[in-house]
């Protein structure tokens, strides 16, 4: 049985871990990967064909515990104690619900002081006390209905006939209804870059008149420090491009997560020099930046910038909880072939398709005109030959890659160095 410290509009813990509210996805995860053994039985929920308009949930069953994200921004937003049985909970030390001490109405009262009167859902037969960040619900039974009106004072009940919590919810704010996930604590930072938002830059390179990219301006945020040497949050803005070398992104964005090396290239079979057996002495490298959501991919010869990937974290796909969700912004010129003329007037400067990591992919391919036939992806490993979440569809628009999961949104995207582009470097 888990014994947890519970601090209103802020955390659940204990020493060694703290699930505390706006933290990450990931972060979350991390902390129960690192409990194995004493957090037993973990269940992900979230929507396949809605994952952002349903909350992402984890699940402690044997513990009675539910974390609640908000599914855009994948932030810890509810922390529910659904069982009260199953876990021992203090309050600034001092315990409120164990096998020995029930939370009775008058133990919440004793504990946490008072409160305003409390609110009575006749159709749940439940009564709720909130305080703020916190409230307790209990369940009543219908011959104690008419004293709950009253609040704390009024409430007269037989020896032992007092009702015990049957539910607890921490979130941020006053209103349970309303709460909304609250941003990145400085406390869950840990010294690492995160991403507010990604601009994809181009230039008008392109016979056609379409932009090549060229590379990202991101916008980050970090933990930095006052005069007065108190932490606080610190923003800045770097930009990488195609052809910078390893010490220019790594100058840039810090050192990498991790660095991992292409050990198989399976488009080599296209290559004219395919039959050549000829052992590679060097590969493409990745610099892996899981909280920005972006991986850069160094050419092995020159070890320059050579393609950008970004990530969209969306449950369901294969590398979901790897990376933290990248927040882009890509413009796109629509396709000539898809210019119509109205009347006599010809629209010859159509409007940008704006892409971002929550659009559509049906939206976005009746703007533009994505290659027809798309490449099924389909992923596995050495300890598992299967992929449970199934394949996703890549289509190639100009020096772009989007990849496609069966509920048509965006997995990743591909940046890749147009041959133009890459001859002038």
């Amino acid at each position: 049985m888990l014994d947890l410290e519970l601090v209103p509009e802020t955390s659940l813990g204990c020493e060694q871990w703290e699930f505390i509210l706006g933290m990450h996805f990931s972060q979350a995860i991390a902390i129960i990967q690192s409990q194995v053994g004493i957090i037993k039985g973990v269940q992900v929920l979230y929507s396949d064909q809605n994952p952002l308009n349903v909350d992402l949930m984890i699940n402690l069953p044997q513990d009675g515990v539910r974390l609640i994200f908000d599914p855009v921004f994948q932030r810890l937003k509810i922390i529910e104690i659904y069982n009260m049985k199953l876990t021992k909970l203090k309050y600034c030390g001092l315990p409120f619900n164990s096998p020995e001490v029930p939370p009775s109405i008058q133990q919440i009262e004793h504990s946490f002081g008072a409160t305003r009167p409390g609110v009575y859902d006749s159709e749940k037969q439940l009564f709720v006390l909130n305080f703020r960040g916190l409230s307790f619900c209990f369940p009543v039974e219908s011959k104690f209905q008419p004293g709950y009106a009253h609040g704390l004072g009024s409430l007269q009940f037989p020896n032992g006939a007092s009702p015990v919590v049957s539910r607890t919810c921490i979130y941020a704010g006053s209103n349970l209804a309303e709460c909304k996930a609250p941003h990145l604590p400085l406390s869950c930072y840990h010294n690492q870059l995160y991403l507010e938002e990604c601009h994809i830059l181009s230039s008008s390179l392109a016979n056609n008149g379409t932009g090549l990219t060229r590379g990202l301006r991101l916008h980050l945020f970090t933990q930095g420090q006052s005069r007065d040497m108190d932490p606080k949050r610190q923003t800045l803005t770097r930009e990488v491009l195609f052809g910078d070398t390893c010490q220019d992104v790594a100058a840039a964005l810090g050192a990498p997560s991790r660095v991992f090396y292409k050990a198989e290239d399976k488009m080599k079979i296209h290559s004219p020099n395919a039959h050549r057996r000829v052992t590679a002495r060097r590969s493409d490298f990745f610099f892996n930046y899981f909280t920005l959501g972006i991986d850069v991919l160094f050419d092995a010869k020159t070890q320059k910038a050579k393609k950008f990937v970004l990530h969209t974290n969306y449950p369901g796909h294969y590398n979901f909880n790897m990376y933290h969700r990248c927040e882009f912004q890509l413009n796109l010129v629509p396709s000539k072939s898809l210019i119509k003329s109205t009347g006599e007037q010809i629209i010859d400067s159509p409007a940008p398709v704006n892409i971002t990591a929550y659009s559509k992919w049906d939206a976005i391919s009746q703007q533009l005109k994505p290659s027809e036939r798309p490449v099924v992806l389909t992923r596995a490993n050495s300890t598992n030959t299967t992929n449970p979440f199934g394949s996703t569809f890549c289509y190639g628009y100009q020096d772009i890659i989007f990849e496609v999961m069966a509920n048509n949104y965006i997995a990743s995207v591909t940046l890749y160095q147009a041959e133009k582009t890459a001859a002038e470097v």
